[in-house]
């Protein structure tokens, strides 16, 4: 595929979470969420109503005003998933999703990933935390470039 080609894919099939958030701080959570829609060619008004949606399934409708650095960590990781989620892609690519927050936010989170995958999602966490690979039907280890496999019920043998 050309460059461009696998750029469109990227947008439009593959949703990113990453470890660190990636939101402008200038900008709105709506803003941000709204972003991939931008890159997407999408007309101004569907691009809000569908940044509003996705920040409502996160539990965010009455923070989408506030900029990143007014919410908590726990905010600013649901308004990256809405912003992985706008696109409504085929494959979520999550990396180390809980690693910045708190018990309960990590927890939140992960809710919000399970009903992700409850509702046909595919999702692919990446994680060092064993507690939050359980919460996976499947785990897939890699250690010094060798994956293993585990049906999750073994853990300990992933390391």
């Amino acid at each position: 595929m050309s460059e461009a080609a696998l750029a469109t894919v990227r947008n439009r099939r593959i949703g990113f979470v990453f470890q660190q958030f990636n939101l402008l701080a200038s900008v709105s959570a709506w803003q941000n969420v709204e972003l991939p829609l931008t890159y997407a060619g999408v007309g101004r008004t569907e691009r809000k109503d569908r940044a509003m949606t996705a920040l409502a399934k996160v539990g965010l409708a009455g923070r989408v005003q506030h900029r990143p650095g007014e919410l908590s960590g726990g905010q600013q990781q649901r308004v990256a998933v809405a912003r992985a989620l706008v696109t409504e892609p085929d494959l979520i690519l999550a990396d180390e999703p809980t690693g910045n927050l708190d018990s309960v936010s990590a927890s939140d989170v992960l809710g919000l990933m399970d009903e992700l995958h409850q509702a046909g999602r595919t999702l692919v966490l990446i994680t060092h935390d064993i507690e939050v690979a359980s919460a996976a039907g499947r785990v897939v280890g890699i250690r010094d470039g060798l994956m293993t496999e585990n049906d999750n019920r073994d853990l300990e043998n992933v390391r």
